[in-house]
């Protein structure tokens, strides 16, 4: 009788569910699916709960099978990523009963991996093996949601598993990740698993690399079982290390996120909750297996109706037909729809991957071009101080030549700034004296504190350490930008710099910076957005004191390399104060001893005969005097043509190679060379642009690379330590 009166039902309903009333409830499941994926990773696993119970009765009620599979699985998820001591394997039975009954190939391959994992976690290596083949033979590998969610879990059986090798190929080769609703959660997710891997194989440098963009990522999106991972691996790293210090720090951090996040009380809520919805569920099981036993029940006893019934039935088969026939005519329009959005959505998205593209080139284009010129300025500048300037000269020409160092660095960040949110940029670690950068900093700004009549005074704690190992460039574009900001802010003051030494270990140094001023001042207001990208606090002082504002915007991302923030106290016409902290590595004694003598091996380069690649006539100039100032001679080549002749004919020690030339490129003469002499150095000097990898260099047979403009130091030591390396001369 149900049946009957289901098809009456039907009948009498103009439209069973008609097609704005369709699109509203596949809308709701979206919204739905999103909030599940945005409260399970922050943390609200009861909201996330109720947000799938939710999805499934509207999912029900449409009959979408797709999306109740699809909750079934978020189900076995959200308790297997929370660790409840419930049974996930029900959750994903239920949805291996409706894969019997609907083709969801891509529900199937999920499923299935989700089953993999839970075996790998009982150590049933066999059985996880059969669930990945499962989920990788029925994926949809155009799907890149799907397919990462897969990869990742596949990574993680190989890890429970101990495959560590297999799950590291995976972990490298999905990174950075896609998917619909939490990219960001599994660019975070697979880097910390990779974090893991790379610690247990006693690679702390790697993994400590991958732990800081975990950080950044998981700090951005607050993902609290993120950081408390991220904090818990550092903490059993410096342990390892025997960085006692650093790790009671990661260790109270991972304590205060624990605390915050998953303390007793709020594991017991979450539990209750997880064992209350595991009872409706199976339940729910129950009353559906009862009700199919009903149904079947009722078929039997409406069969021995059929014959009363069948000119009735005959009936009603026609009018489900003229109803079938109207429902499709609705589905036809609304698949219409729906092809027309997605051709929509398809032209959006190929427009904006053309914007990117555009944006790359041309930050590309401008990095190249800005580069070439800044060569002839740095170089020029170098040959001008080895000449013997005047007194009066020698000022200006290292006013100059600090200033093109930094311009080009001031580039390269602008650059790279945006590889900041794709976790590219790192901090570099290199030995260099603190005092030194502080005074450069001091020196270069001295012409513009004299135009606001102003002075700068640097400020330095005794017990501050001189040598240092970190990041002296980034530093000192920090620095040049606050002492920068406070000059432009100030007339007839003083900007102090100053520094204090907060801690010290062994190896390690925490030192305190300031930049205070007694200028104009920063209202409570502007302090809210200052450090927002293009912002000046007003117009008015936008008009009146110039700048980007991009400047404490530069300072805010570059510290965030070193896990540091900047912070501001000021109040209007009481001047103000920017201050941050930073850790340094303390360099080892025979580190400082090899940077003495860095003039021994210099002295080594005499009577070098190398060979020039460059098309561009300055350059030309510039490089065969620089060469010339250590004694060796060299020849110069126009293009990658005339190089390749004249390595042949010619017996040199080292061939210095541009890149981009007319003709042929450097990266081709380079292979052409290598041909019929494999022995012979080859330094790539060249303006890296966006587009190129430093692996094509070497693959092509170039030794080393010098990126134009160069400092004269780092030139030297490159040439030198090639020719040492090779035993090329004689």
């Amino acid at each position: 009788m149900r049946f009957f009166v289901l098809i009456i039902l039907l009948y009498l309903s103009p439209i069973p569910i008609g097609a704005q009333e369709s699109t509203a409830l596949n809308d709701s499941i979206e919204s739905i699916t999103q909030r599940v994926y945005e409260y399970k990773n922050e943390g609200s696993f009861e909201k996330s709960l109720l947000e799938i119970e939710k999805g499934l009765q509207i999912a029900a009620s449409i009959d979408d099978a797709e999306a109740i599979i699809d909750f079934y699985n978020l189900y076995a998820r959200l308790n297997i990523q929370y660790n409840k001591p419930i049974n996930s394997e029900i959750y994903l039975k239920e949805a291996r009963e409706v894969l019997n009954l609907y083709k969801y190939n891509n529900g199937r391959a999920l499923t299935a991996i989700l089953e993999g994992y839970i075996q790998a976690k009982k150590n049933k290596r066999e059985d996880a093996y059969k669930r990945i083949d499962e989920a990788l033979k029925t994926i949809d590998y155009n799907d890149k949601s799907v397919l990462n969610l897969v990869l990742f879990n596949q990574a993680l059986i190989y890890f429970e598993l101990k495959d560590y090798d297999k799950a590291k190929v995976i972990l490298q080769k999905m990174i950075p990740p896609d998917h619909k609703y939490e990219k960001e959660y599994l660019l975070a997710s697979s880097q910390l698993v990779l974090a893991r891997i790379y610690a247990k194989e006693n690679n702390y440098e790697s993994a400590n690399i991958l732990l800081d963009n975990v950080l950044r990522v998981a700090a951005r999106h607050k993902f609290p079982r993120i950081l408390y991972g991220t904090n818990t691996l550092r903490y059993e790293i410096a342990n390892a290390k025997e960085d006692y210090y650093a790790a009671l720090l990661y260790y109270k951090k991972a304590d205060s996120i624990l605390q915050k996040y998953f303390n007793p009380e709020i594991i017991r809520k979450q539990n209750e909750a997880a064992y209350a919805n595991e009872a409706k569920f199976l339940n729910n099981v129950i009353a559906r297996m009862s009700q199919d036993e009903l149904e079947q029940q009722q078929k039997v006893n409406i069969s021995k109706l059929t014959s009363v019934l069948s000119s009735a039935l005959l009936i009603i088969i026609s009018l489900l037909t003229i109803s079938l026939y109207r429902n499709n005519q609705i589905k036809f329009k609304t698949n219409d729809l729906l092809l027309k959005k997605n051709k929509e959505l398809q032209i959006a998205k190929e427009e904006a991957e053309r914007a990117m593209k555009a944006k790359g080139q041309f930050l590309s284009t401008v990095s190249h071009e800005l580069r070439t010129p800044l060569y002839a300025v740095t170089g020029l500048t170098h040959l001008l101080l080895e000449e013997d300037p005047k007194d009066s000269q020698k000022e200006h020409l290292k006013s100059l030549k600090f200033s093109g160092e930094y311009l080009l660095d001031f580039i390269n960040d602008i650059l790279q700034i945006n590889k900041i949110d794709a976790n590219k940029l790192t901090a570099e670690r290199t030995l260099f004296d603190l005092h030194k950068t502080l005074e450069d900093v001091t020196f270069s700004l001295s012409q513009t504190a004299k135009e606001n009549k102003n002075s700068i005074i640097l400020d330095m704690d005794k017990n501050t350490p001189i040598k240092l190992i970190g990041d002296p460039l980034k530093l000192s574009q920090i620095l040049i930008n606050l002492v920068g900001n406070a000059l432009k802010f100030t007339e007839n003051g003083k900007v102090i710099l100053l520094t204090k030494l907060i801690s010290a270990s062994d190896d390690h140094y925490k030192i305190h910076f300031e930049v205070n001023d007694d200028g104009i001042g920063i209202s409570e207001e502007m302090q809210k957005n200052i450090f927002e990208s293009f912002s000046q606090g007003s117009i008015q002082i936008n008009r009146q004191y110039g700048g980007t504002g991009l400047g404490l915007t530069i300072v805010k991302s570059l510290l965030s390399l070193f896990d540091s923030d900047i912070y501001v106290k000021s109040e209007l016409g009481m001047g103000s104060s920017f201050y941050f902290d930073l850790e340094f590595q303390a360099p080892d004694p025979s580190e400082i001893e090899e940077e003495k003598t860095e003039e021994l091996e210099e002295a080594s380069l005499s009577n070098l005969h190398l060979l020039v690649v460059e098309d561009n006539k300055i350059n030309q100039v510039i490089t065969k005097k620089m060469l010339a100032k250590k004694g060796i001679s060299s020849d110069v080549a126009d293009n990658g043509y005339e190089a390749i002749k004249l390595a042949k004919e010619n017996n040199y020690d080292l061939i210095l190679m541009d890149i981009h030339m007319p003709g042929i490129s450097g990266l081709k003469a380079t292979e052409e060379i290598r041909k019929f002499n494999k022995t012979i150095p080859i330094i790539a000097l060249t303006a890296l642009t966006l587009d190129e990898s430093t692996d094509d260099f070497f693959s092509s047979g170039c030794n080393d690379i010098i990126t134009k403009p160069f400092k004269p130091d780092s030139f030297y030591k490159i040439i030198g330590a090639s020719i040492l390396r090779t035993g090329s001369h004689a």
